[in-house]
């Protein structure tokens, strides 16, 4: 499915900037104040999966009663179980290095930080941490890199078939995403050929003037090079792309629009938008400098959340260990469809223990939700989410265009939540203790009776039996 672009400012043009802040803000001014029935009316559009426009998710920003926040609200918890059932798909991160060369006033990375242990990891070393994380049951990682000159295309590329190379018992990773530095098109193909999942590359500001007071040094001061870095990966070839905001630098609102904004350049210039979409918070970081300003107060970061969901329909959300459990699991019927478990952010912390004075100087921010995966499996069956480790459209080519073709019409329950149950029931064969296996199997027979096609289950449940019997990577 292709979707027309809304009319902008200024016309689309690939690897061309397109952020135009007078056009943000005029839509926020213009909608100040909407009667309810509007906003009523747009959560009606969005329910029926159609994308918003930029006027109607201001609109939504402007709804500030506690009614229509909680029409709002719901709307999103309509849409996320209308669009994605009732699956949370599950994976880490890993850092790979924390070597930079930028100066960013947020980051424990930065160039300025001199108490910073600065380090790469080995192969060996690499090698050592997947372990880990396959022992625990991880079968999606993204791989994480300071921007510096050392982490160049080839290491990329060299890490990911690391990454893909380890196996232990029945553990693989079968998709690796990364968030690194942008890159220019030659190099987004090289690490295409690696066979990475998405590549995320954050805004952090979309605000050209805020952007500048946060980014003191380094390439990563160069706010268009950062901007177009998504439209030279998909000249590249790589549909599949992340975008996000690290919340906290600039007015929240204005933040939602550029990532709607954003959303619109990609699909006005290649027929499908971001596959992820993230909105990190703020946290400490040693020698962060950024002041209270622009802080989102947990009210704020619920709505924006449910905001997002009913803006992009069909744009996976990730919400990330920065936040506390409470919260996490507060905000998480609100539409997130991504979370991670298990999190460490410590270079070589998830094969060894690392001291809290080593922490600090070994990792990027702070995180909230330390609890390991089974933990936060437990929870999600608890709340009745179905943890999914699935890998499936990825490799059978279901991405970018293809993704949108295969969602648009409903198709993502008929394979994601087949999908995520067969992944499941792998998780619970080989990692989870006995409670959370008792609990896991009455959730897999819950959803199954949901699908509620007698053939589709029978064959849901061969396959379910064949994995018992040993056989692994079965999917739709």
């Amino acid at each position: 499915m292709i979707f027309k672009p809304e009319i902008c400012a200024i016309p689309d043009k690939r690897m061309t900037p397109f952020i135009d802040v007078n056009e943000i803000w005029s839509h926020i001014s213009e909608t100040a104040k909407p009667e309810a029935s509007k906003v009523r009316e747009i959560i009606s559009k969005s329910l029926n999966k159609e994308r918003l426009t930029l006027h109607e998710t201001a609109t939504l920003i402007n709804a500030d009663t506690p009614e229509l926040i909680e029409e709002i609200k719901q709307g999103a918890r309509d849409l996320k179980k209308k669009v994605y059932g009732n699956r949370i798909v599950l994976f880490a991160p890993l850092y790979i290095g924390n070597e930079c060369t930028n100066n960013c006033q947020y980051c424990g990375f930065r160039t300025s930080n001199k108490t910073a242990v600065r380090k790469t990891l080995t192969d060996e070393e690499m090698i050592h941490e997947i372990e880990a994380l396959e022992d625990n049951g991880q079968k999606r990682l993204i791989l994480v890199y300071g921007e510096h000159r050392r982490y160049n295309p080839e290491f990329i590329a060299h890490t990911v078939n690391i990454a893909y190379s380890v196996k232990k018992g029945n553990g693989e990773i079968r998709r690796v995403n990364i968030n690194a530095a942008p890159l220019d098109i030659a190099g987004f193909r090289t690490v295409k050929e690696a066979g990475i999942g998405t590549y995320q590359i954050f805004q952090e500001t979309y605000h050209p003037e805020a952007y500048s007071w946060y980014h003191l040094g380094g390439k990563k001061r160069d706010y268009n090079w950062r901007l177009t870095a998504l439209d030279r990966a998909q000249e590249a070839g790589i549909d599949d792309v992340g975008i996000g905001t690290l919340f906290g630098l600039y007015d929240w609102r204005f933040e939602v629009m550029a990532m709607v904004r954003h959303t619109n350049h990609l699909e006005a210039c290649y027929h499908v938008g971001p596959h992820t979409i993230s909105f990190p918070r703020i946290q400490d970081a040693v020698m962060e400098n950024i002041g209270l300003k622009y802080m989102v107060s947990n009210n704020d970061f619920s709505r924006l959340i449910a905001i997002l969901r009913l803006a992009v329909p069909y744009t996976g959300l990730i919400l990330t260990a920065r936040e506390n459990p409470v919260l996490r699991r507060e905000v998480m019927e609100f539409g997130v469809s991504q979370i991670d478990g298990g999190t460490k952010l410590e270079l070589g912390s998830y094969s060894e223990s690392i001291n809290e004075e080593q922490d600090l100087n070994r990792e990027q921010f702070k995180i909230n939700d330390s609890r390991s995966l089974n933990d936060i499996v437990n929870e999600l069956i608890e709340d009745d989410f179905l943890p999914s480790f699935c890998t499936a459209c990825y490799r059978k080519g279901r991405t970018g265009e293809h993704f949108m073709e295969f969602s648009v019409p409903g198709f993502i329950k008929r394979f994601c939540t087949p999908n995520a149950i067969l992944t499941f029931a792998e998780y619970l064969e080989d990692y989870a203790p006995e409670e959370t296996k008792k609990t896991g199997w009455e959730s897999i027979e819950k959803n199954l009776t949901a699908i509620g096609d007698d053939k589709f289950i029978t064959e849901i449940r061969d396959r379910i039996n064949r994995i018992k019997n040993g056989e692994r990577d079965l999917y739709f």
